[in-house]
């Protein structure tokens, strides 16, 4: 897959088209070619472009026209938009400028010229980009600590209090059942506090990636063994059909906790009597495939593309009204990447879900990311 960013040109010449198609490959970038303001919004329908070079005269709809509807909407306003026309009076600039464009570029113009501000506004499109993700991971961070944490201390706290409270006359029975939700409640507590202190130190830089060959069967069998009270509580049989040759190159820890995280996750949405399968196979020469597979009720197709994201706020309850914050899900996928990895899901609502991460299984450092 190339990483090449994609420019759309939009002029009615054709000659025009062409040179600029040149100049834009020949600096690295992918141009993609529109002769008309119409046929504009719709090849951007259809992919997005990380910046589009308009025209401004053309017939039936100027490029004023077609950078208005861009802007209004949410999908597509926040594309750089430069002017490449032959108006040249202020008002015509000013109008540019007014309707959104982040720069005016009057023909004829000089090739160097108009790379410099065609790369200038892409790296601060990217710094926009990466300043919008660095605000959501901020405020997903501190959601999940006035939130879920105080929650989990609150009942806590809630469930210790009537436990020690002499004026409150409990049977053994009720005892034991405040005593198995303060332990719930404590590994809740834990598992959170741990991905937020792996997330946190996974976004300011200090998580570093320290890679080696693994037994993949071992690091999965303690983890089923960690998680196993917690399937038995709802009659869930989790197992491992992973050979016990199976080797990895990854970190451990990295690897301990997405694992961890995707097989809690696979027991959460399974219902009783369920079942949860972990597994592994040969994808590529260099990667293997380990899939979670459950057959709890899936996930609707709306809302796949919203797991992985920091900046979207998805959380659902388990069949057992487990609660979640989302957070395993991203610290899975940003683990897996660092690794040299992929990772995703197939699922089918009422029917069960299987994620996948592919990594390498043998020493590739051009693989690794120590960011």
């Amino acid at each position: 897959m190339s990483n090449k960013k994609l420019i759309l040109v939009v002029d009615d010449n054709a000659m025009n088209l062409k040179m600029l198609g040149s100049i834009l490959k020949a600096n690295g970038l992918s141009p993609a070619i529109a002769q008309s303001g119409a046929n504009a919004l719709k090849s951007i329908k259809r992919k997005l472009p990380d910046l589009i070079l308009l025209d401004v005269m053309m017939p039936d709809m100027d490029g004023f026209e077609v950078c208005k509807r861009l802007k209004q909407d949410v999908d597509t306003q926040d594309i750089p938009v430069i002017f490449l026309t032959a108006k040249t009076e202020q008002e015509d600039i000013i109008q540019g400028l007014e309707v959104g464009a982040v720069d005016y570029v009057t023909k004829p113009f000089n090739p160097k010229e108009l790379m410099t501000r065609v790369n200038t506004h892409l790296e601060l499109k990217a710094a926009k980009e990466g300043l919008k993700q660095a605000l959501a991971t901020k405020d997903k961070f501190f959601s999940i600590i006035s939130h879920d944490l105080i929650n989990l201390f609150n009942a806590l706290l809630g469930l210790s209090f009537l436990l020690t409270d002499p004026n409150m006359k409990l049977g053994a029975a009720e005892k034991e059942d405040y005593i198995q939700s303060i332990l719930k409640s404590s590994r809740q507590g834990y598992d959170l506090l741990k991905n937020l202190l792996e997330w946190s130190r996974s976004q300011t830089g200090t998580l570093k990636v320290t890679p080696a060959i693994l037994n993949l069967s071992q690091i999965v069998d303690l983890n089923i063994a960690f998680l196993n009270e917690h399937a038995k509580n709802k009659h869930i049989n989790i197992f491992s059909s992973i050979e016990e040759t199976s080797l990895v190159f990854a970190d451990e820890n990295m690897l301990d906790t997405v694992l961890r995280n995707l097989l809690a996750n696979a027991i959460k949405f399974t219902p009783e009597n369920g079942q949860v399968e972990i597994s592994a196979k040969q994808a590529q020469e260099n990667l293997v495939e380990i899939s979670i597979s459950d057959t709890g009720v899936g996930i609707k197709p709306e809302n796949i593309h919203k797991l992985f994201r920091s900046d979207v706020s998805y959380t659902t309850f388990g069949t057992h009204k487990e609660k979640g914050t989302g957070l395993g899900l991203i610290l899975c996928k940003e683990f897996v990447e660092k690794n040299g990895g992929t990772i995703g899901v197939k699922s089918q609502e009422g029917k069960g879900s299987r994620f996948y991460i592919r990594l390498p299984c043998q020493d590739n450092h051009s693989t690794i990311k120590n960011d």
